[in-house]
């Protein structure tokens, strides 16, 4: 029985990960369940999980339910509650969103623990702090994003695996080809369909403006010990194909699936082993073509952008991320336009200055001032848009 410490149990990735512990109840068990503001979907697992340990961030909603926790469960809230929840079982399964998920993600290898880890943030934001204290931790790090799983898997699942060019396959967003014209019209509503994933509302819009793609380069550069140039990008636009390595003698591994974040879900948790995950079986001769399109950088400005952090160093990936949450809250809130959230991360990134990222609280104050820099440019596109 494998116990694990469920971090952003309410979101798109910690309902799946419910949906694999009942799955395989005889296998898992969560010890302990953090959610940051969904109180009565968290209650609800809660009551369903039963954990030793509960915490929800958000204080306010902490004690709207205090006092319908079941008995036996021991419930905190507040930001230090929540951290604290990682301290119990196995393996700490980060599933929390944007920067916050660094924090969890450090305190999970301060304690020891192995890592499934779905949190971008955590190697966007962190990734040489990170990878520099899980090494000699005697801790295995398990990535859940299909990209990264993908290549994990062809990889055998080693991060340290000899490999020519990691290629990371997109399906291109619900915009590919669109002109700049076209995507000055783009609302939410339109955004936030994709064309073939199910995600939460943030990761979606990141999708859309492949900022996301940009994400998975850098998480894979820190994530396989690797240099940008042997990080390749192309447009998978079926999302059959989540990845591929090509190795020295010309041959390529590349993971196939309909499109289901289950499968990475639950491979992280029961590898080397695999179980049904209640995934149709590929139909080969139902597919049709499998298409392969060319990801041009200077085509998508966010994910130009991704690049541009990426190939800076040091603290402009975090900067990059900070400034993307900002943007990303102001497009859904209606306040700028789509095209605009590219503007917001260039002018952050512009003032940001470089700053190496040996500790958490400097990451912590890049963090700050880009959300900070990003605040000032979107009150700047509001009031001209006015």
């Amino acid at each position: 029985m494998k116990t694990i410490s469920l971090i952003g149990s309410t979101g798109s990735i910690g309902r799946q990960v419910c949906n694999v512990v009942r799955r395989h109840s005889e296998k898992f068990t969560i010890e302990s369940i953090v959610a940051n503001a969904s109180s009565e979907a968290f209650l609800s697992q809660v009551r369903e999980f039963k954990p030793k340990y509960a915490a929800l961030v958000d204080v306010e909603e902490g004690k709207k339910i205090a006092g319908e926790i079941p008995d036996g469960v021991r419930f905190a809230y507040g930001e230090e509650a929540a951290l604290a929840a990682v301290e119990y079982g196995e393996t700490a399964f980060i599933a929390a969103t944007g920067f916050a998920g660094l924090a969890y993600s450090l305190k999970a290898v301060a304690c020891g623990k192995d890592v499934a880890l779905a949190n971008k943030e955590t190697l966007v934001c962190g990734g040489e702090l990170v990878m520099n204290k899980i090494k000699g931790a005697g801790i295995r790090l398990m990535p859940v994003d299909s990209e990264h799983s993908a290549l994990w898997q062809a990889l055998s699942f080693r991060t340290d695996a000899p490999f020519s060019r990691l290629i990371i396959t997109a399906s291109g967003g619900p915009f590919y080809g669109w002109d700049t014209t076209r995507l000055q019209g783009v609302t939410p509503a339109s955004a936030l369909k994709h064309p073939t994933w199910q995600m939460g509302a943030k990761i979606t819009i990141d999708s859309a403006t492949l900022l996301n793609k940009g994400f998975e380069v850098i998480e894979a550069k820190w994530l396989y010990n690797t240099t940008l140039d042997k990080i390749h990008t192309v447009v998978q636009p079926e999302s059959i194909i989540h990845s591929m390595v090509e190795f020295a003698d010309g041959g390529v591994l590349a993971q196939m699936s309909y499109p289901s974040m289950e499968l990475p879900i639950q491979l992280a948790l029961t590898y080397p082993n695999r179980f049904d995950c209640g995934l149709k079986p590929l139909d080969f001769a139902a597919l049709g073509a499998i298409r392969f399109l060319p990801l041009e950088r200077k085509a998508f400005p966010c994910f130009d952008l991704a690049l541009t952090a990426a190939e800076k160093g040091d603290n402009y990936p975090c900067a990059l991320n900070g400034a993307g949450e900002v943007a990303v809250r102001a497009f859904l809130e209606e306040n700028i336009a789509f095209t605009e959230i590219a503007e917001i991360i260039a002018a952050a990134l512009d003032k940001t200055e470089r700053m190496q990222t040996e500790s958490y609280a400097i990451l912590k104050e890049t963090d700050a001032q880009a959300r900070a820099y990003a605040k000032e440019a979107v009150e700047k596109f509001t009031k001209a848009g006015k």
